[in-house]
């Protein structure tokens, strides 16, 4: 089994925040946790618990083993794409679809 390094946890948690275009502050309400809490995780200063860990994952729609072990199989841009529009409101799809296909347009 790998060993836990918190600081790449710490890194993993940062740079999928960032992803999301979340603030710090904002992840940490998605995640019911403090902002400091949060600091502290992509620092890697803390470790969480298993209930802290599940909130992140559903947060930062994220594979659990990824954010743990940097491990993600098959991960690709494709991947990337899919988690940013899984947080695009529903009621926004459209505008998403739009943009899109507009953006496929102009670059063909």
């Amino acid at each position: 089994m790998n060993e836990l390094d918190k600081l790449s946890i710490g890194k993993r948690i940062l740079q999928q925040r960032e992803l999301l275009g979340y603030t710090r502050e904002e992840l940490a309400e998605k995640a019911d946790i403090t902002p400091r809490f949060c600091y502290d995780l992509e620092l890697g200063q803390k470790g969480m618990s298993v209930s802290t860990l599940c909130k992140l994952k559903s947060a930062l729609h994220i594979n659990i083993d990824y954010l743990l072990f940097g491990e993600q199989k098959n991960l690709n841009d494709l991947d990337s794409i899919k988690t940013l529009i899984e947080t695009c409101p529903p009621d926004k799809l459209s505008h998403l679809l739009d943009i899109i296909t507009s953006y496929l347009k102009a670059v063909n």
